[in-house]
């Protein structure tokens, strides 16, 4: 099916159903799909061929969502803009992505005025919600186009989605996703949260759009139901929501699932709407999943997945979280479930040799979830598909009754809240002080955030600079997401022979308290 084909599916359904709510507003399936299918037919007015890149940068907003249902009726490209990232970053994804569309709402309206002359592939400016001197309201620019769908040829291996996957450092790797891995992304989705007798889910989208919440409300939407925009992530909007619209399903980072177990009162929330509360993006505390699950029951889903295979490599059902009735062990509980049906996920050596279940090796994934390649980047896309096998990164094993492990990483990315941080980019940064002589950043455990971004810092003889003064440095440059929590100061860093700094024997000593470690 091509992506768009899944929000079809529940707009036949029934038309007048309320596809989506946002601040108590209800948007019904022929509003937004007339709304795209307009947005779509002024696509192919302009003359824009298949696969062209339309970005969309915006908060959580169902007029933006549409947007990018338009951009998928069209069949083209729509590049996810982080609305949280430093504009530096978002300035040089878009460069580096070949961008000639950008939808955006009114309160980025500056930030894009600024680097407008910077983008000079971006042929068409829309803003969603005012009309701009340089950018025509979206309701005046598609104004007069059918509300109909547009007659499209699409292949499944067109490219629908691209994003980025890092940095302010050097050109980001752009993930190609299709047709094809958005369909088995869905149908691995609607195995994993099953709704019977027609029952029509309600999701709530409080995690951003642009990063999975997006992508979740896909399924929702094929099957008629109903996706409640949370705007900004206030953990007492979200219960409310939860309450009033009786959410059936919903997508939090580990680290806002820890919010919401603060929340006073929280154990008289009415939960019992609730059938799936997925996690996942992080490493989630076995302690407060138990935490979890005596709360609101078993209704916590696990998951794990990168961008480069759609999210959905594993799942742990709720069910699984049990054993025999009971709470199952902490062995299951740290696991992120077993490989989802349609793909192979098997552990290699550096040799890639497949290794036998409880032996530890990169996990590697073949088959109609991974990704295209990157955009762009056939050097790097045949460093990562060798012989169809798409490797990770991580590392993990699969024990004997099927559960996927994941025990570190090759790589030294940090997940932190949900979103990926790449030590080399915050690296960049802390050398660029002149009181610093070397550095190092790596995760540590955080209760909060998963892991926590910190650097160790070598400082030139001499000098002298604050923790508070290098965390603002790379807040202005990167933004607050990648810049580190913490900042520790040392004579010296650890270093090979060959002088590399060894970030393993840094780490090390965070985490020897850690039992289970992801």
């Amino acid at each position: 099916m091509a992506v768009i084909d899944f929000f079809d599916r529940g707009w036949r359904l029934n038309s007048d159903a309320i596809a989506f709510i946002q601040d108590e507003q209800p948007f019904t399936y022929r509003e937004v799909g007339g709304l795209s299918c307009s947005i779509a037919n002024k696509l192919f007015s302009l003359g824009l061929p298949k696969e062209t890149k339309g970005a969309v940068w915006a908060t959580n907003d169902v007029t933006a969502w549409t947007c990018t249902l338009g951009l998928w009726r069209a069949n083209m490209t729509w590049i996810p803009v982080n609305a949280r990232t430093s504009a530096a970053e978002n300035e040089q994804m878009l460069n580096s992505f070949d961008c000639e569309v950008m939808f955006f709402q009114q309160q980025f309206a500056e930030v894009l005025a600024d680097m407008r002359s910077r983008l000079p592939c971006i042929r068409h400016w829309v803003c969603i919600d005012a009309d701009l001197p340089q950018a025509p309201s979206l309701a005046n620019w598609c104004s007069g186009q059918p509300d109909t769908p547009p007659d499209v040829k699409v292949d499944m291996d067109d490219v629908v989605v691209l994003s980025a996957t890092g940095g302010t450092t050097g050109a980001p790797k752009g993930v190609m996703n299709t047709h094809r891995t958005v369909q088995t992304f869905v149908a691995h989705f609607m195995m994993a949260c099953t709704y019977k007798n027609g029952q029509r889910p309600v999701n709530l989208a409080a995690a951003p759009i642009t990063h999975t919440a997006g992508v979740l409300s896909i399924p929702t939407s094929a099957q008629g139901g109903t996706v409640v925009v949370v705007t900004k992530p206030d953990p007492v909007l979200m219960l409310r929501n939860i309450v009033q619209h009786r959410v059936t399903e919903f997508f939090l980072p580990p680290t806002v699932i820890y919010k919401l177990l603060e929340v006073p009162g929280i154990e008289k929330i009415d939960f019992s709407s609730v059938q799936y509360l997925l996690y996942g993006a992080a490493p989630m505390s076995v302690e407060k999943l138990k935490k979890a699950i005596a709360l609101w029951g078993p209704v916590m889903a696990g998951g794990y997945g990168q961008s480069e295979a759609m999210t959905a490599i594993a799942n742990l059902r709720p069910d699984e979280h049990l054993r025999d009735g009971q709470l199952a062990d902490d062995n299951r509980l740290s696991s992120v479930g077993r490989p989802n049906p349609l793909i192979r996920v098997e552990i290699m050596n550096d040799q890639g040799q497949i290794l036998p279940s409880g032996q530890s090796g990169e996990i590697c994934v073949r088959g109609d979830l991974v990704m295209k390649g990157y955009y762009k980047n056939p050097e790097k896309t045949a460093e990562t598909i060798v012989d169809g096998w798409l490797h990770t990164g991580d590392v993990g094993h699969i024990d004997e009754e099927g559960y996927l492990h994941i025990t570190d990483r090759k790589k030294d990315m940090i997940i932190t809240g949900g979103f990926n941080v790449y030590p080399s980019e915050v690296e960049q940064v802390i050398w660029s002080h002149p009181a610093v002589q070397d550095c190092a950043v790596i995760g540590v455990p955080d209760e909060k955030w998963g892991e926590a971004v910190k650097a160790v810092v070598e400082l030139n003889p001499g000098f002298s600079v604050s923790e508070a003064d290098l965390i603002a440095l790379c807040k202005d440059k990167i933004g607050s997401v990648m810049a580190p929590k913490t900042v520790d100061f040392v004579p010296s860093l650890p270093r090979s022979p060959a002088g590399k700094v060894l970030k393993k024997d840094l780490r090390e000593p965070y985490w020897a308290a850690v039992k289970h470690r992801i």
